[in-house]
């Protein structure tokens, strides 16, 4: 059965983000929601195709797997996207300054495209030339673009700041051609992004929640499963299993992996078998293993529920973790919580609570600690 019997299309709520641009009354507009939450797989299969059939192209990329470049990334698939020709040759005057920089991504509406620049240690790719390259094609060209960054939040990273008002700068003046869908991960680097005064975007993008997947996914999900099987899945187990794997559409369809591959184990089997693998990840615990113990006391005290890691108790069991006589100082907490922003573990609800953007984190710290 192919991959996209499993897709839960949403037309309408496809259209709705269309018709926000399409009336004008904005040019940019973002959401987020914890990664494996479907974000990327509506944007992919449901949104860019609908955009598409309007007359828009599409540009899209995912500056998490484009991290160690993101800018060149970026105007790369927008370059590549608009005007071809130009951008290899481009890339021809930049080959005196190659070394190592790979990235590789699918531009929506074309075939597949890999930009292999390689660049000396000291040397930086002049992506703010290439943008204004690439806006300058753009500007020769009579098409209108909808451009969605997926994981946008990386644009929020100081060394990316130079680039970030480059961009804005540039979409500025372009508004009524060029339409920009940003979707994160990290709802607080969002926020910052979009709502501090000193950001190169503030101001510029409605941020609001993505419409999370829920009874209709499940009830759609149980009918495949009907299809493709004589062992039909009851509602009421898939239900159970969506809540219990914290409503995770990438946990929930490992499960029905597992249900479909074992049928004769049962739902709840299959249940098990899958809490047992998504909260229990080997790569959670080489995160760990990798973190500063400063950083992996405060996991521990938000995972085990204490949400505000500057009360004096917080403090003083962060102490004791580190085997310190004493409570620890504030900004010892701070540039655990800073780091830990940064690397998008934690997310800032209010002025001194968090909580873990990846749930199945946490309950893998929880599992740990018992």
């Amino acid at each position: 059965m192919a991959s996209n019997h499993w897709h839960f299309a949403r037309p309408k709520l496809a259209q709705a983000y269309l018709g926000s641009f399409n009336l004008g009354l904005s040019s940019a507009r973002g959401l987020f929601a914890r990664r494996r939450m479907g974000k990327t797989e509506f944007l992919k299969q449901d949104f860019i195709p609908a955009a598409e059939a309007d007359g828009y192209v599409t540009i899209y990329a995912n500056l998490w797997e484009m991290r160690s470049a993101p800018a060149t990334a970026l105007v790369a698939a927008f370059f590549q996207a608009i005007e071809p020709k130009g951008f290899h040759k481009l890339l021809q005057k930049l080959k005196p300054s190659v070394k190592k920089l790979k990235a590789t991504g699918k531009i929506a509406g074309m075939a597949e495209a890999t930009l292999e620049t390689e660049l000396h240690d000291d040397a930086n790719l002049p992506a703010g030339s290439m943008l204004m390259d690439a806006m300058r094609a753009f500007d020769h060209t009579s098409i209108k673009v909808i451009m969605i960054i997926d994981e946008a939040q990386v644009l929020a990273q100081e060394s990316n700041a130079d680039f970030a008002h480059a961009l804005r700068a540039a979409l500025d003046i372009r508004k009524d051609r060029i339409k920009v869908l940003f979707a994160g991960s990290s709802e607080a680097t969002l926020r910052k992004m979009f709502g501090k005064p000193s950001e190169p975007f503030y101001n510029w993008a409605a941020l609001e929640p993505f419409d999370l997947l829920g009874h209709d996914f499940v009830t759609a999900m149980v009918e495949k499963v009907a299809d493709v099987t004589k062992f039909p899945l009851a509602l009421e187990d898939a239900l159970r299993a969506f809540d219990e794997l914290k409503r995770t559409p990438e946990f929930f369809r490992r499960y029905l992996d597992r249900y479909l591959t074992m049928p004769f184990d049962g739902a709840a089997a299959a249940l098990e078998h899958t809490k047992s693998h998504v909260f229990n990840d080997v790569s959670f615990q080489q995160q760990w293993q990798g973190m500063l113990p400063a950083d992996r006391a405060i996991l521990s005290l938000i995972a085990a529920g204490n949400a505000d890691p500057y009360g004096k108790d917080s403090k003083e069991k962060i102490a004791l973790a580190l085997g310190l006589g004493k409570a620890v100082a504030n900004n010892t907490v701070q540039n655990a919580l800073r780091r830990l922003s940064d690397q998008t573990i934690l997310t800032k609800i209010d002025r001194a609570t968090y909580q873990f953007e990846d749930e199945a984190f946490a309950d893998w710290l929880k599992n740990l600690h018992e």
